[in-house]
Parts: C-alpha cells; structure tokens; sequence
C-alpha cells in the first residue's frame, strides 16, 4: 500500500533511482493508497549522473532530479491476496515510470514483478520483466 510520502524504488533504465508518491491516480475504493497495478504521480528524489559518454548515446538519462512522472507500482512491501488464496509480498516497494501516453518510460526492467499486473492491464511490463511472480 503506497501513499503519501512513500517512496519506491525504479527498475527500468530511465534513469531515475528513488521515487517519492505523491498522488494515487483513480482510486476511490481505496482511500488513498496505491497497490500492485495502480497508476501514480510521483516525483524522482534521485537519478543516475549525468556523464558526457551517457550524453553522446542513444541511451542518455531521460530524467534527472526533481521531476514530476506518472508510474505504475509493479511490487509492495504490504501483502496482496490473490484470488486464489495465496498472499503475496516482497522486500521493497517499486515502480515502473510512464510518459503522459502511459507507455514505459525506459526499454527495459531490472527486477522482478508481479503478476497480478496482467489483469489489471499493464502486460508490456509483464512481457519485459526478467522474471515473473
């Protein structure tokens, strides 16, 4: 469950590191907070150094400190019950960064998600995650 002031951390190569929360998009049912699959406004607290190699390539930084993103939250801290029965949790709060088409920001993703994503619509991260759980 994200909120207010909750930070996440990034796993694709956009650049950015560490995420603070700081609007869950579209959920009333919930009061507030964000879980697996919700979509978020967020603001990048830490991002990766700009060097003059990173500037030269095709796979420069795409943001830096201070910006504000949408993103989806892809793991939590706090259990999610599947339907199944089975309670799901991890060590860490993430996210995956948007643009404002609600693509993925970034070409590839660095961890492990849920799978819970593909039933609420976000299966392009599903698809590039290394490993799915």
């Amino acid at each position: 469950m994200i909120g207010l002031k909750g930070t996440l951390n990034v796993i694709d190569n956009s650049g950015a590191l560490l995420v603070e929360c700081v609007n869950v998009l579209k959920q009333k049912v919930n009061n507030g907070w964000g879980s697996v699959g919700d979509e978020i406004v967020c603001i990048v607290k830490r991002a990766r150094p700009l060097s003059a190699a990173a500037l030269q390539s095709s796979t420069a930084v795409k943001v830096r400190r201070g910006d504000v993103r949408r993103a989806v939250i892809v793991r939590t801290k706090k259990e999610v019950r599947r339907p199944d029965g089975r309670i799901i949790k991890f060590d860490d709060n993430a996210a995956v960064l948007l643009n404002n088409k609600r693509d993925m920001l970034g070409t590839r993703i660095a961890g492990v998600v849920s799978a819970d994503l593909r039933m609420k619509g976000w299966g392009k991260i599903v698809s590039l995650a290394p490993k799915v759980i």
